[in-house]
Parts: C-alpha cells; structure tokens; sequence
C-alpha cells in the first residue's frame, strides 16, 4: 500500500490524497449497505469486540485494503455478511456504493474492488450480545 499519491488538477497546482482516506471512504461506503454486518474476519471482529468493551472506536478501515496510483485506484473489502440476505447481491450493493462513494469523493478512478465474503453473521451468535447479560444487567437468566 502506498504512502499517498499526487493527483494533477491543471496548472494551478496538486492534490495529494493519502491511501487512508481512500480506505476510509470505502470502508464507510461499504458499512452503509444492507446486509453488511461488518468488514473484515472472524479474527478483526473479535479486535472490534475488544476495542467496544475498552471504550475504543472502530476502525472504519478494518478489512479494506488499497492500492492508489495517481488517477485509479483498486480496493479489496473483506466482509461479514447477515444471515438469509443473498450474498451476490449484497456484494454487488457494496461495489456499486463504495465505487460511488471513492469517485464522488476523491476523483479518482476506481478499476475494481474486489470483495471476500469471510463470514455470515447469524443474530445472537456475536459476542457482543452476551455483554449485557449479567447479573447486574436487571435481567433474569435463572
């Protein structure tokens, strides 16, 4: 991955876009769709279980990946998926709102993004609903 790169805007000078930001867009853009419960592995949402309990904000750009020439760019997501939604259309969603997204928001060119399916989330099966089952929590669990 690239430190950043200059894009050219005429004679009036450049415009530097760093990787990250381009990460950025594309891991918010991809967030949006429905169906998306999260971006990255079964190892990353376990991070991002750690860093909710520790108070830590998620890191928007867990599970994509750039590369970022100086007019196009190439993206890799990685992606969790809920349960029942249809998996090719949920990635064609993510495609068309992430390549959206990085073209309206940098100018650049986006000539693929490459998405892997790693996981399917069923409902009540993520560690972060046990969080508030404790004791303390008012509920019964007798």
């Amino acid at each position: 991955m690239a430190e950043n790169t200059t894009q050219s805007n005429g004679q009036r000078g450049t415009t530097t876009i760093a990787d990250a930001v381009v990460a950025k867009t594309a891991g918010i853009a991809a967030r949006e769709v429905r169906g998306v419960h999260a971006l990255g592995g079964t190892a990353s949402q376990m991070m991002g279980a750690v860093r909710k309990r520790v108070g830590a904000s998620e890191d928007v750009t867990q599970g994509v990946s750039v590369e970022v020439g100086q007019t196009q760019t190439a993206i890799d997501l990685s992606i969790v998926v809920d349960y029942g939604e249809a998996i090719h259309k949920v990635a064609q969603s993510v495609r068309n709102n992430v390549i959206q997204a990085v073209e309206r928001t940098t100018g650049l060119e986006v000539v693929e993004v490459n998405i892997t399916v790693t996981d399917v989330y069923l409902e009540g099966s993520d560690e972060d609903d046990d969080t508030d089952k404790s004791p303390s929590s008012g509920r019964n669990l007798g």
